[in-house]
């Protein structure tokens, strides 16, 4: 599989996974000229796309979806505020479910968040890929099917000194630190190293806060956690994310 991390942040959005024959998009919190121009960037267009996946509501994930058919829309919710009717009922995601689409075997991952919210992994039946973000943990029950995967596309949220001294208002600090708000650099770290394998060829680090956090704050911090805990740095890809580029993954024969 190929992937496009089209942007990745509070701001917006949105991921493409483009297989052999089956492409899918994975929530689209941003507009639909910056979702064009990242299909176009793996030589697809919109109605390439099999699916369109949201993880939560929050309109950094859900406000274009709008543009989208919508019998192709999956989402655990069946009423989405930007749609004038809910998606069909055998789209409505649930708990550890696996549904099929095309070549692709998803999983929906029940994650921890202050509204429903799920984790995908994404199975081609060779190559499998995580996308996990906007959880204040990573739950007990999801970690067997997240050990050892191929691509990892993980929240790796902020820098706690500079969140702590941030200036912003008490409870949201206490909102985003807490077990349903985002993950640190640290958790995040703590959380990857405990579950990449011998397969994993690539992670790379998203949802990253514009104020409180960088790529190289978040790249260095999971450095020096895996260091301490495997005694060595993983010889892996590893990547980090902002909102206005784009992130490239995968294999390159797509």
């Amino acid at each position: 599989m190929r992937f496009n991390l089209i942007a990745s942040g509070s701001e917006g959005n949105s991921l493409v996974i483009k297989g052999k024959s089956t492409n899918i998009l994975i929530d689209f919190g941003i507009s639909k000229k910056r979702v064009n121009e990242g299909l176009f960037s793996l030589s697809l267009s919109f109605d390439d796309i099999d699916a369109f996946l949201i993880t939560h509501l929050h309109s950094d994930h859900a406000k274009g979806i709008k543009y989208a058919p919508v019998e192709k829309i999956y989402s655990g919710d069946p009423f989405i505020p930007e749609i004038d009717k809910p998606i069909r009922e055998e789209n409505i995601l649930k708990d550890f479910q696996k549904i099929q689409i095309g070549e692709f075997s998803i999983t929906s991952l029940p994650v921890s968040h202050d509204v429903k919210n799920y984790a995908f992994v994404v199975d081609d039946g060779n190559e499998k890929l995580c996308y996990l973000t906007d959880t204040g943990i990573v739950p007990e029950k999801d970690f067997p099917y997240l050990n050892n995967l191929n691509y990892y596309i993980f929240e790796s949220n902020y820098n706690t000194k500079l969140l702590l001294n941030s200036g912003r208002p008490k409870q949201l600090i206490k909102r985003i630190t807490s077990s349903k708000g985002h993950m640190s650099n640290e958790e995040s770290a703590y959380y990857l190293t405990t579950l990449l394998g011998e397969n994993t060829k690539e992670i790379v680090l998203s949802h990253l806060s514009r104020e409180c956090n960088d790529k190289n704050l978040a790249i260095d911090t999971f450095k020096e956690v895996s260091s301490s805990i495997l005694g060595y740095v993983p010889d892996i890809k590893i990547k980090a994310s902002t909102f206005t580029e784009m992130i490239f993954g995968g294999e390159d024969d797509y």
